[in-house]
């Protein structure tokens, strides 16, 4: 495994890789890796043959530069986990060599000034961001995005097609710790009872799929179901729980086709997000969480 710290190295050592006739797959990471970040790199190694990954810890994305100054940081760990998950170059690069003089952004507003970006002012502008540099810079086949962050990666999706990225965005499945709670770096700060109670949200959506695919399609109905079980947990707040369509991420009144539930929720002052991808097509539903 390489690992490279300038856009002129990567660039050089992706070349050499096209050159070989190698596929190029890329994760974007801010580090800090769990199996949730590793997942993301087998999802896709089965769609290309040289894997690359950047491990940035994106201000711009950041709302509080106090989250910023304490977002963890062990390259030494993610590099043993890369090497071992399969990945073939890290991209380490400085906030200089991605910032040099930033005065061009990408934002999408249709698509965030609600869900978390109600909460997150500038966030999703961080994201888009970074992420349509890392695009130019490394020029993919293949992005893998978990669904986890599902505003986010739908959001990418839309860029992707709006800016004519020449890359395949893939949303794979949230994976989940014992008891169905999301992986994610945020729950390190979970104290062990906040853990236990957040299974709560898992438990949500567990009964929005039982009622959708006994017929119930009205999404108020179904909200409703889900709260009494969230707030079972003695969430300190809950943030949302709402359905939108995945086409474009607003509201819906009832299920149909495509959409997206979607929870945020605190547990203590861990905010924690999850959703399910709902498919219907006559009457069979599909539930993906």
């Amino acid at each position: 495994m390489d690992i490279v710290y300038s856009i002129a190295e990567v660039r050089e050592k992706i070349s050499e890789a096209r050159i070989r006739g190698l596929s190029i797959g890329f994760v974007p990471t801010m580090g800090f890796l769990h199996e949730g970040h590793l997942s993301l790199v087998r999802e896709s190694r089965k769609h290309t043959r040289y894997q690359v990954m950047s491990i940035f810890v994106n201000r711009m994305q950041f709302n509080d530069p106090k989250d910023f100054d304490a977002y963890p940081i062990d390259l030494e760990r993610d590099f043993k986990l890369a090497r071992e998950a399969g990945v073939d170059l890290v991209f380490v690069p400085d906030e200089k060599e991605i910032y040099s003089d930033r005065k061009t952004y990408i934002d999408m507003d249709i698509f965030t000034d609600h869900l978390c970006g109600s909460a997150r002012p500038g966030h999703f502008r961080g994201v888009f961001t970074v992420v349509g540099k890392l695009f130019n810079i490394i020029q993919p086949d293949v992005s893998v995005f978990g669904q986890k962050d599902i505003q986010q990666a739908v959001s990418i999706e839309k860029m992707v097609f709006d800016l004519n990225f020449p890359v395949k965005i893939i949303i794979s499945p949230t994976v989940r710790e014992e008891g169905g709670l999301a992986m994610s770096s945020r729950n390190k700060h979970l104290k062990e009872a906040e853990r236990k109670s957040a299974l709560v949200i898992y438990r949500g959506l567990q009964k929005a799929e039982e009622m959708l695919k006994t017929g119930e399609r009205r999404w108020e109905t179904i909200r409703a179901e889900m709260g009494k079980i969230i707030a079972s947990g003695n969430p300190r707040s809950i943030d949302y729980i709402t359905a939108v369509s995945y086409a474009d991420l607003q509201p819906v009144s009832k299920m149909a086709e495509k959409s997206v539930i979607a929870i945020a929720s605190f547990f203590g002052a861990t905010r924690l997000i999850d959703n399910m991808i709902i498919e219907i097509k006559g009457d069979g539903v599909t539930c993906i969480y």
